[in-house]
Formats: structure tokens, C-alpha cells, sequence
């Protein structure tokens, strides 16, 4: 069933170009295991494809992480995610997304983020549409546009993606080679 959204959200979805997201506590639950010299993330499969039908359907992807790390770097790869920033505490997630707007010629109105804690604040106040997943930290919500139906790392990606291609009017048109 589409997620029914009010019309000054779903007129603010169409100019979206570019799709980004935190990777921990949003592709992911917030769970890593490490052991000996290897980390191990579990990833939802659901968003996994999300992200390719974002980019079939003309959108640019990104995941924005403040946590460098070889599993999250192996998966963006595998899912050819156009924007990879790991940028550790080196600069803000603003500041790493402003870098990443003026290479690309887009603006923040063009922008959808998608975060769960305090340190996806910044690009959630500036981006046209601020998404939390359903089990973000309070603060989170409270500066979110919208808030998933769906926890992190449990479909919450795959949510907001088919709600902006629906909006955009792509959702059908990049599901029907599908139905052949």
C-alpha cells in the first residue's frame, strides 16, 4: 500500500534529484560485529534494490556516513551507489554534502536525506525532504519532514524511495519490466 503523504510533502518530492543517506541505524539496524580484523553489517535486501530502481528511474544515490568502513564501502560498491562519503569526524555531513552539491550543480531543495541520530541533524534541517526512520532518536523526528513507518535497516530506505518515485510520477514506469 503507498504511504499516504499530505500534498505540500508530495509537491516538495518532485524536484528531488538526489537521494541520501546515513548508513548505520539507516541501511543498517544500528548493528555492527566485529571480530578478529573484520567488521560484519547486515543489510536489507528490500533497500538494497530500492536504491538500484532510485537509479533507474534518474536519480542520483549517496550514503553520507561519519563511521568509515570496509562493509559499507563492499556494499555501496555492489549496489554501484553514485556517492560514497566516509568522511570520519573530519568534517560535518553538511559540509561533506555541500562539497558534494557544488560538484554535482544541485541544491539542497533537490536533496532528500534520510538520518537516525543526532549527527544527520545538519542535512536534515537543509534538505528539501528530512525522512527519519521510524526508530530515530527523538530529536531526529522532531526535525524530520516525514518519519518511515519502517525501523532502520528494516525497509525505511525502500519506503522513501518508492514514495518519491510515486510522487515523481517513475514508480510504475521502473517496476513495469518487471511485470514482463
Amino acid at each position: 500500500m503507498p504511504t499516504r503523504i499530505s500534498r505540500s510533502l508530495h509537491s516538495r518530492l518532485k524536484p528531488i534529484k538526489l537521494f541520501l543517506c546515513d548508513v548505520d541505524g539507516v541501511l543498517t539496524d544500528g548493528s555492527i560485529f566485529i571480530g578478529g580484523k573484520r567488521e560484519y553489517k547486515r543489510f536489507n535486501i528490500r533497500d538494497g534494490l530500492g536504491l538500484v530502481l532510485a537509479r533507474r528511474a534518474g536519480l542520483k544515490v549517496g550514503w553520507v556516513s561519519a563511521r568509515p568502513s570496509a562493509a559499507t564501502q563492499m556494499r555501496a560498491k555492489e549496489l554501484k551507489i553514485d556517492f560514497l562519503v566516509q568522511q570520519g569526524d573530519d568534517l560535518s555531513k553538511s559540509g561533506a554534502i555541500e562539497k558534494l552539491l557544488a560538484r554535482e550543480k544541485l541544491n539542497w531543495r533537490q536533496v532528500c536525506f534520510v538520518g537516525d541520530d543526532v549527527v544527520d541533524l545538519g542535512p536534515l534541517a537543509r534538505a528539501g525532504i528530512g525522512v527519519a526512520v521510524a526508530d530515530a532518536r527523538p530529536q531526529v523526528k522532531a526535525a524530520a519532514d516525514f518519519i518511515t513507518r519502517a525501523d532502520g535497516g528494516r525497509g525505511a530506505v525502500r519506503e522513501t524511495i518508492e514514495m518519491i518515485l510515486q510522487a515523481q510520477g517513475k514508480w510504475e514506469p521502473v517496476i513495469a519490466v518487471y511485470r514482463k
